[in-house]
């Protein structure tokens, strides 16, 4: 057990029963009342994100998780199939576990959180930049450069990125698997 003092950024804890991720934490201090520790969470087995709030010294219940890697298979009824690189073993989770499954490509090594008291799976995660060939894109009009102009292109995992106007197809282009931006053009 922990108190609140443990509290770190990316530490999985237990609140009423679901399991959730500190996104950002700070400590409130008054002249006249006990310090208070705020915690925006985000969850892990659910779709929300809360705001809590402890006095401090108050105790906390982390969960110790055990980050893996795995290697992205294929996609089916049952869902996303991975292998784990060590054991050869594999795993089937579901979309909603997977932070980006529209740049997911058939052999990427991808990191799964596994929580170590169920041994079962919690989320999957992309590396934060990945290359990624663009199959189809509008040509661009020579001297249209100026601007910070964008267009849609479709990269090899069938997602559609905004794009510089000089990036044609065929091109490897680096996204950000977070936000989903176009980063650089890959040589």
């Amino acid at each position: 057990m922990a108190n609140t003092s443990d509290i770190s950024r990316g530490m999985i804890i237990k609140l009423d029963g679901s399991l959730y991720s500190v996104v950002e934490f700070g400590e409130n201090k008054t002249a006249r009342a006990a310090a208070k520790v705020w915690a925006k969470l985000k969850g892990v087995d659910n779709n929300r994100s809360i705001e809590k709030t402890w006095n401090s010294g108050d105790n906390i219940y982390p969960v110790r998780v055990e980050r893996k890697s795995y290697q992205y298979l294929y996609k089916d009824d049952t869902g996303y199939n991975f292998m784990d690189t060590e054991t050869f073993e594999q795993l089937a989770v579901n979309e909603n576990m997977v932070d980006a499954p529209q740049f997911l490509k058939d052999g990427q090594e991808v990191s799964m959180l596994i929580n170590t008291e169920t041994e079962l799976p919690m989320s999957v995660e992309l590396p934060d930049k990945i290359v990624l060939q663009v199959t189809y894109s509008e040509p661009g009009v020579k001297g249209d450069t100026a601007t910070r102009t964008l267009k849609a292109a479709t990269v090899e995992t069938g997602a559609t990125v905004m794009v510089p106007l000089f990036v044609n197809e065929g091109e490897m282009i680096r996204v950000n698997t977070k936000s989903g931006e176009y980063v650089e053009r890959v040589k």
